[in-house]
């Protein structure tokens, strides 16, 4: 008799049964049976199978790096989503912060990639991927666990606070650069649309549980504690990686020219490429976009038409939602409709769902409003697999930590465009009309790949190495 419980759990141990180091296996042993239901079966043909072009199906989860990379990954965003509720919490209960504080605290976790972003790059061509990786979990696990230590020292200060979240800023900087990098020696590039993915799949779900795992930790354990929980996350993602073999052979990008140069040269890359650029153009207005979106809908939601904060968080948790179940049929959607042509089509197909997102009011708009954010997400999460994927295909390895620093640039600088954005139109004209704003650039994205070379691109280009 055909049990889907019973088939969906021996396929997942048949998986994880070979030595992935990091507990895996143990953690998926303790999980309850009915976990593995219907939904994880469902799931679990989406992440378990991979295909390289033109080739055979593989399993992706049977390259053992890969399951070490993606335990890694699994601990340390988990990691970062509780802090994103534990530190402005931590500043609020125990150091009575000020809103202008905890704001600046906000800054601070992301202006190192506006600041040190596209240097960074550069050092990392130059350095060992891996060993960066682990460099920067050590620095933050250290950086976090301080927290907890001056607090039962009755020592911990605001300045403290700025200090950790900026200093990890910086090493996360340097983290998400050398990973993105260092990805397409651990699976090839053939299998770089399995692989991300499972990771971003594992963004997704940490955006859905990991803050509201975070508010409950901070509820039981106190803040302090939850915290410190954090740095043991980053100490568990520098263990997993510490256990995997050497697999880059480093072309040294040092032929004399200084570092400005080197940077300058993953610039000229990153526009100078057919594919490369109309990526880039997208992805910023996307994320700028988004941002504006992201930054008003609580306003106009809790201020202006006074949902409860349950409500609130059931709105926005859609997004999660739509980004994970986009990364579930990205790979589909790309080898059925052409991997540059998904990208303007799902954003031209989504746009009459967007109009109802400024439309917000209570009754039936409320739910078509988060329709229309939910298939946004759901777009977002597409193009976020099958666009990092093409990124690492098309890009030589030398280059690869320029073009990914050149990128994170514009997509985290955005970021912080976009919060100004929302901030000022919204305080001169109101939320509804910067939510306007945020929708209509929304509408626009899928105009770069669409304007491009992806337009009508099939299949993956040919692999890059040198």
């Amino acid at each position: 008799m055909y049990c889907p419980q019973v088939f969906a759990r021996y396929n997942c141990w048949r998986t994880l049964s070979r030595p992935a180091g990091c507990g895996l296996r143990a953690l998926f042993l303790a999980a309850p049976a009915s976990w593995t239901g219907g939904l994880m079966q469902l799931t679990l043909d989406r992440w378990r199978s991979g295909q390289r072009v033109g080739q055979s199906p593989v399993l992706i989860f049977d390259n053992r790096n890969f399951r070490l990379v993606f335990a890694a990954a699994v601990a340390s965003k988990f990691g970062i989503q509780v802090s994103y509720i534990a530190i402005p919490l931590l500043a609020v209960l125990t150091l009575n912060a000020t809103p202008g504080q905890v704001g600046l605290l906000g800054v601070l976790s992301t202006v190192a990639f506006l600041a040190i972003g596209l240097p960074a790059g550069a050092w990392v061509d130059r350095l060992g991927k891996r060993g960066v990786q682990v460099a920067a979990d050590l620095i933050r696990a250290v950086l976090f666990g301080s927290v907890p230590l001056a607090w039962a020292l009755h020592a911990l200060t605001i300045e403290q606070l700025y200090l950790v979240v900026g200093l990890s800023g910086v090493a996360t900087v340097f983290f998400d650069v050398a990973a993105q990098s260092f990805l397409p020696h651990v699976v090839g590039r053939d299998n770089l649309v399995a692989a991300n993915t499972r990771l971003v799949s594992i963004d997704a779900i940490n955006i859905i549980a990991g803050r509201g795992v975070g508010g409950f930790l901070v509820q039981l354990l106190t803040a302090p504690l939850a915290v410190a929980l954090n740095g043991l996350t980053f100490l568990w993602s520098a263990m997993c990686l510490t256990r995997l073999p050497k697999l880059e052979n480093r072309a040294a990008s040092r032929s004399g020219t200084g570092l400005a140069r080197e940077v300058n040269e993953g610039i000229r890359f990153v526009f100078g490429h057919p594919l490369l650029r109309p990526i880039a153009l997208t992805g910023t207005l996307n994320n700028l976009s988004v941002q504006i979106s992201t930054v008003m809908l609580p306003v106009l939601l809790a201020r202006d038409l006074g949902f409860s904060p349950m409500s609130v968080g059931f709105f926005l948790s859609t997004g999660g939602i739509g980004v994970f179940a986009g990364t579930l049929i990205a790979r589909r959607m790309g080898a059925r409709l052409g991997y540059g042509r998904v990208m303007w089509l799902i954003g031209l197909a989504t746009v009459p769902a967007k109009l109802f997102i400024p439309l917000l009011q209570h009754g039936l708009l409320v739910w078509l409003a988060a329709f229309g954010w939910l298939l946004t997400t759901v777009q977002v999460g597409v193009n976020n697999v099958l666009q990092v994927s093409l990124r690492q295909r098309a890009t030589p390895d030398r280059l690869l930590g320029r073009m990914n620093a050149t990128m994170r640039f514009l997509l985290f600088g955005s970021l912080t465009v976009g919060a100004a954005i929302a901030g000022t139109v919204g305080e001169l004209v109101g939320a509804r009309a910067a939510l306007s704003v945020g929708v209509v650039g929304l509408m626009l994205v899928w105009l770069p790949p669409f304007l491009s070379p992806l337009r009508t691109l099939r299949e993956l280009p040919e692999q890059v190495s040198a």
